[in-house]
């Protein structure tokens, strides 16, 4: 049974696009929407990731003494991340919203692999730009797959196009297939904000932007999905301008963070490293916080610093030879693992009285710490177990090092421009995997 939603067609015509339900019952349902044509730019094939470049990009309100931007200028690499923060009323989402033609530019230029926005019509380029907003905007009224194919199909796709296209972005998002059957009020609004990322990737658009999508998101769960976006990021490399009021979030996001001031003027644009390492005004320097070697352990992951060598023993070993491994080792107290090399404890002199290992522990192997644990979360493990080393282990629970306050202490004296950027390190994380 379908409703009867009619769209303001050409010449006083109406019109009606039918999109149905993944239901048990195929159900048509519809939505409304203005009446175009297909692009003609459908059939042209669309790069994965498209540079932006903002232009002295300016945007002054009538009445106005101030511009709400003033002269923004910087470019966003194909296929990176650029968060752009800063206080309330800086600006940072009227910048966003320039670039999809949703708000105007008074002065300057915005251009997507070279071409200037203005020279489309605003409803084209929005079809290629994908969105993602902190309140969502599905239609409550369409299941999560006919929300999902919105964009795809007003571009004109057919329908087995767009089924597979729905499919793939439900898993690519971590979203079971059944979920498409569902309604928007059905979900969390963690899985509702997942939905929001695909629909925004339906139409596989060069150029993302996202207004503060994870802000209405508890903590638990925002931790979460950023951890999921930058999985997704590291498969589809899109350009993404991503706005944030968050420094940490930015930090944690952004491949480059553009620091907005009142008045809508760039304090800083600079990788997350250097960014912390190095703020350029005062106002930079407050902004990101007094623990900013703190953030910078953010930056970086256990496997990307040197690790301490440890004597790694098994019970029934000769004690002759855990002797000897304790002269090669950083550690003077031999670590004790089972037989397939994961840890058990810290062993203590009581152990090695005899001619072999008995096994006879000092402690325990409190906290245990992953390759892929970020190292501000290491130092916390480290610093609630009172203990100055942390075992350090890999995806199969084996010995991998010794995670030590020394080696902590000096990863923040690694220069800038050695640190990786959260999407390099979510993509060598998804390699390793």
């Amino acid at each position: 049974m379908a409703e009867s939603l009619p769209w303001p067609g050409r010449m006083g015509q109406s019109r009606h696009l039918h999109i149905f339900d993944a239901a048990p019952r195929a159900e048509l349902r519809e939505v409304t929407a203005p009446q175009t044509a297909p692009s003609p730019d459908v059939a042209r094939p669309r790069p994965q990731a498209a540079t932006l470049e903002l232009r002295s990009a300016t945007k002054r309100y009538p009445g106005q003494d101030e511009a709400a931007v003033d002269g923004l200028s910087l470019t966003v690499p194909a296929g990176e991340i650029c968060v752009l923060v800063g206080p309330s009323g800086c600006g940072k989402t009227t910048a966003m919203r320039m670039v999809n033609r949703m708000i105007e530019i008074t002065e300057g230029d915005i251009l997507l692999d070279d071409r200037s926005v203005r020279d489309r019509a605003p409803a084209e380029l929005r079809r290629e730009i994908g969105y993602a907003i902190q309140q969502i905007g599905l239609f409550p009224h369409l299941t999560v797959a006919a929300n999902v194919a919105v964009v795809p199909r007003l571009l004109g796709w057919d329908r087995d196009r767009i089924d597979a296209r729905v499919r793939e972005l439900l898993q690519l998002v971590s979203l079971d297939e059944g979920t498409g059957e569902r309604y928007p009020a059905q979900l969390s609004g963690g899985q509702r904000q997942r939905v929001g990322v695909a629909r925004a990737l339906a139409a596989d658009p060069p150029l993302m932007l996202m207004d503060e999508p994870f802000g209405a998101i508890d903590p638990i769960n925002r931790e979460r999905l950023q951890n999921e976006f930058l999985r997704l990021q590291a498969e589809i490399r899109k350009t993404i301008v991503f706005v944030t009021h968050d420094i940490d979030e930015a930090i944690k996001m952004g491949d480059k963070i553009a620091i907005l001031q009142e008045g809508g003027i760039l304090a800083q644009f600079a990788s997350p490293a250097e960014l912390l390492m190095y703020p350029a005004s005062p106002f930079v320097e407050d902004f990101v916080g007094s623990d900013r070697a703190l953030k910078r352990l953010a930056l970086q992951r256990v496997r990307d610093i040197d690790l301490w060598k440890a004597a790694v023993v098994r019970a029934g070993e000769p004690v002759a030879d855990v002797r000897k491994k304790l002269e090669d080792a950083d550690l003077d107290i031999p670590l004790l693992v089972d037989d397939h090399g994961r840890p058990k404890g810290w062993l203590s002199e009581r152990g090695m009285t005899g001619e072999r290992v008995r096994e006879e522990l000092r402690s325990p192997a409190d906290p245990i710490v992953e390759l892929d644990d970020i190292l501000r979360d290491a130092l916390s493990d480290l610093l609630g177990s009172d203990t100055r080393y942390g075992p350090v282990v890999d995806a199969d629970g084996r010995v991998a090092g010794v995670l030590s306050m020394e080696a902590l202490s000096h990863a923040l004296s690694v220069p800038a421009e050695h640190i990786p950027t959260p999407s390099e390190l979510a993509a060598a994380t998804d390699g390793d995997e």
